[in-house]
């Protein structure tokens, strides 16, 4: 809360000293009995592009606007002190109206307007010298100018490298979003896609067994129900993490484990179809957790792709060991490639290559690829940082 008020006092200050400024502009241009509507015009322009409150800017007030046209009242000013001849004085409204314009145009405005306006105002500040001692070769005129090029170098400088910070920012932003869209997406592809090819195959199954043998239906239709609740359960955790954010989101992500693994091989066999998990002794509970969950979506999805494309698998068999610090995983089954789900439910190949990322990321191994006479078998290796 201070830290609000802090700041709000300080922009309360800042728009006090510039609203001053600009009245001593008016002031001055009236003691010196010349024309005054040209200095009130150019203040309430200025201040109108620099100090009207943003929810309540028109549509048309756009920065290109909003730093072009004082700048170009202000040549005009200068243009017609040097034409009549007679002196125009500028004041500290005017020079500071001039610089927030200049930070405007560098940071808000888009390329390339923002070079053109920048450019603009840098002019019009320049110049504001030159109609009071109508000479660029005086000394004073000189000094003036030279004084008024390195505060423009300040303020553009300032503005530059905010605008690459606010870049920058946006950058992190989105990559941070895509990140976050890449998880949800291997999140849905994983574990819904996985209960969804089970149900789509066991229904099958229990199709081909009520005309040849109705009383085994039943565990067919418990998996069907197992899988659909699993399905469900898995989309409702995934439509709460995109409906909040934190770290409560991210623990309710779906993640898996070693011991999830266990529940996966034993709800996959189909009638006629054997899994077989064989996890070594040294294999504990107490690995990374990173390294548990890249683990358990390599089996499922390894699992997965059987369905797909091996239904005809009579065994199935998943591996877990440890040679080292490395964790070993792999899927193999000896199916040949006999299967009867539609087209659209093959998959477009974007599990294996959102598995490959997942353990590269760990700096990990994937393989996938034809065993020896027939089958297919998945293997991967983690580090996990334990002997």
């Amino acid at each position: 809360m201070k830290s609000v008020s802090g700041r709000g006092c300080a922009r309360g200050l800042a728009v006090g000293a510039l609203v001053g400024a600009s009245l001593y502009d008016v002031v001055i241009a009236g003691a010196e009995t010349r024309a005054l509507w040209p200095s009130v015009l150019l203040m309430l322009v200025g201040l109108a592009a620099v100090l009207w409150p943003p929810a309540r800017r028109p549509r048309w007030l756009i920065p290109q606007v909003r730093t072009a046209v004082p700048a170009l009242l202000s040549v005009a000013i200068t243009v017609a002190a040097l034409v009549s001849g007679r002196q125009a004085l500028f004041g500290p409204g005017e020079v500071l109206i001039l610089l927030c314009l200049l930070f405007i145009a560098v940071r808000h405005c888009p390329p390339p307007w923002s070079a053109v306006c920048a450019v603009l105002d840098g002019v019009a500040f320049l110049a504001t010298p030159v109609r009071y001692f109508h000479s660029v070769t005086d000394s004073e005129a000189q000094s003036a100018m030279f004084l008024g090029l390195a505060l423009i170098v300040l303020v553009a400088g300032l503005a530059g490298y905010l605008r690459s910070m606010d870049y920058r920012r946006e950058v992190a932003v989105g990559e941070t979003r895509r990140a976050e869209r890449l998880a949800i997406a291997a999140d849905l592809h994983d574990f819904v896609a996985h209960h969804v090819t089970g149900i789509l195959v066991q229904t099958q199954v229990a199709r081909m067994m009520a005309t040849s043998q109705p009383q085994e239906l039943d565990p067919v239709l418990a998996g069907i129900e197992r899988a659909a609740t699993e399905a469900l359960a898995s989309m409702r955790r995934t439509v709460g993490v995109l409906r909040d954010t934190g770290s409560e989101a991210a623990e309710r992500r779906p993640v898996g484990d070693l011991a999830g693994i266990a529940d996966l091989t034993e709800c996959f066999a189909t009638p006629g179809q054997r899994v077989v998990l064989r996890r070594a002794p040294d294999v504990r509970d107490d690995l990374p957790h990173e390294v548990q969950a890249a683990a358990f979506r390599v089996v499922q999805e390894a699992l997965t792709n059987v369905r797909r494309h091996a239904a005809d698998a009579a065994e199935v068999a998943v591996g877990l060991r440890r040679d080292g610090d490395r964790l070993e995983v792999a899927v193999m089954d000896d199916g040949r490639g006999g299967t009867q789900l539609p087209d659209a439910a093959h998959g477009g190949g974007f599990g294996l290559v959102g598995l490959k990322e997942r353990v590269t990321a760990l700096g990990g191994e994937l393989h996938a690829g034809p065993r020896g006479g027939h089958g297919w078998e998945v293997r991967a290796a983690f580090p996990t940082g334990k002997n």
